[in-house]
């Protein structure tokens, strides 16, 4: 994990990286190495940017941060990195056959996302397919997506409640999984060894069961919120610890019945990093 903290694997290539205000952002430098094969990628990024600058009226710089990273001598200088959605900006100004692939699935899935917009049944229908070709089975894949629509039901009645900020979803949230499960998402991917620094789902890694309560958690905040239309973080925690309190005795029942825990460390992970750029593209 120290190894996979630092780097990125991309078609056996190492694309340095580094973790910063919650997300990845890569060596941009290495980047371009990559797709063109040149042997002063530095120099080669440079013209890219004037080129743009001159030909498209766009600041490529003001993509990137200056991160230090890891040179050959062993010591740390700045570079030019940007985060997944600067990296897909900054490979279509790469005028390289190795960058094309890239070009063309972003291509796709714009009009893909043109299509769902339309058509918002087509989103479903192409997320139950990438679970399939991930590996998941059938009953789990509906478990999950029922749980997305439960989800997306619980955050309009916050919405209306007053709950704006992502900081304040997080703590409601982390409630109503402390309540059902004695943990809150950040202590839950741990018991799972899922990495703390990356955007690995946490309900990606569940099990039918801990989907269930999950739901059940979610489902029974969002009916009390209707009753009661709290205002406020406040009163929100509080109903939603109540809701999280139905699902965590469900949850205990049910391990009385059945002789084991419902809280699995299982994981879905099959190696490899979540910050691997080439997985992010596939």
């Amino acid at each position: 994990m120290e190894k996979l903290n630092k780097i990125a694997i991309f078609e056996t290539k190492e694309i340095r990286k580094i973790w910063n205000n919650n997300e990845w952002f890569f060596s941009v430098v290495d980047i371009v190495r990559v797709l063109t094969n040149s042997l002063d990628p530095k120099d080669y990024w440079y013209r890219v940017k004037k080129r743009a600058v001159n030909e498209e009226k766009i600041e490529l710089s003001t993509i990137c941060r200056q991160l230090k990273l890891p040179a050959t001598d062993g010591k740390n200088y700045k570079t030019d990195c940007a985060n997944t959605e600067g990296v897909l900006r900054i490979i279509q100004s790469i005028p390289s056959p190795k960058a094309e692939p890239f070009k063309r699935w972003l291509a796709k899935v714009g009009y893909e996302r043109i299509e769902e917009i339309e058509n918002p049944e087509l989103a479903q229908d192409r997320m139950k397919k990438l679970y399939e070709q991930k590996g998941y089975s059938k009953n789990w894949i509906d478990k999950r997506l029922r749980g997305i629509a439960v989800r997306q039901n619980l955050t309009d009645e916050w919405q209306k409640r007053g709950i704006t900020k992502y900081q304040d979803y997080a703590i409601l949230t982390a409630e109503i999984s402390k309540a059902t499960f004695g943990m809150t998402p950040s202590e839950y991917k741990k018991h799972k060894n899922l990495p703390e620094k990356s955007k690995v789902n946490l309900r990606d890694n569940m099990t039918d069961l801990e989907l269930i309560f999950t739901m059940l958690g979610e489902k029974v905040t969002t009916e009390i919120s209707e009753n009661e239309k709290p205002n406020g973080v406040g009163e929100n925690k509080k109903i939603a610890r109540r809701g999280g309190t139905v699902a965590g005795n469900a949850r205990k029942e049910t391990e009385k019945e059945i002789g084991r825990s419902v809280i699995s460390e299982e994981n879905f992970l099959e190696g490899g990093d979540e910050g691997d750029l080439k997985k992010l593209i596939l």
